[in-house]
């Protein structure tokens, strides 16, 4: 988010309404982040004394803050205003690489890899790895994410897509359980090995975050993962 933080100072009354009734009055900052959060904070402490988390409105004018969410409200109105000012702001996060669209910096944040001066945002698996290398085809650093193999891949999914690689390596490498069908790599709401024979036969498991490594007494493929070794068969205990 690019929209920026506002900031106002002053000597106020703050009245909270709803869920926990209040009002102060002192010297405080309050701060208005871009996704509608507003936090009052006093001299003391990291805690703030009164705050609207992702309100679904807010109006800043003449010295009065009004945030409110559903039945809740958040009322600061400075009696003497010390300074009021806005600032960019972007997501914090660890950063991976340059951004090769402008002069920022590429972070890892909740989710995603964005960059803290531009709009770039490139939603990652939350299992991936950003490792040193970049694409070469757009200049992007690039991601290992292990889905039965260990895939080395561009952060944008336009770009180069873990669904295609996946899909390459195992659609109908294994048999249905089930049913005379084989397990196709699909994506239904998140990545599958699903029955080719589907909606007839539903039977479909989730791609565990690891490496193919041989197979479980059922049949099925077994993973290693970080949690230890496990049937693609989330349920089966004979791995």
């Amino acid at each position: 988010m690019h929209d920026g933080t506002r900031v106002m100072a002053g000597e106020c009354t703050t009245v909270f309404e709803g869920s926990r009734e209040r009002e102060q009055r002192g010297d405080v900052l309050v701060v208005v982040k871009p996704d509608n959060t507003v936090l009052v904070h006093d001299a003391e402490g990291y805690q703030p004394v009164a705050w609207l988390t992702r309100a679904e409105s807010v109006a800043v004018e003449d010295g009065v803050v009004t945030a409110r969410d559903g039945g809740e409200l958040l009322r600061v109105v400075a009696h003497e205003e010390h300074g009021s000012a806005r600032f960019p702001a972007s997501n914090a996060g660890v950063p991976v690489a340059d951004c090769p669209d402008c002069a920022g910096t590429l972070v890892r944040t909740r989710g995603s890899v964005a960059c803290t001066a531009c709009d770039a945002d490139y939603g990652i698996p939350s299992d991936a790895t950003v490792t040193g290398g970049r694409c070469g085809d757009c200049g992007l650093p690039t991601m290992r994410v292990e889905r039965g193999e260990a895939f080395e891949l561009c952060l944008d999914r336009d770009c180069d897509s873990l669904d295609d690689r996946v899909r390459a390596a195992f659609d109908r490498e294994w048999e249905c359980p089930d049913c005379d069908g084989d397990l196709r790599v699909i994506r239904r709401g998140g990545l599958l090995a699903g029955c080719e024979h589907y909606p007839d036969c539903d039977t479909g498991f989730s791609f565990p975050s690891g490496l193919v490594d041989g197979e479980c007494a059922c049949g099925l493929p077994a993973f290693e993962t970080a949690g230890g070794r496990r049937c693609l068969d989330g349920t089966c205990g004979r791995t």
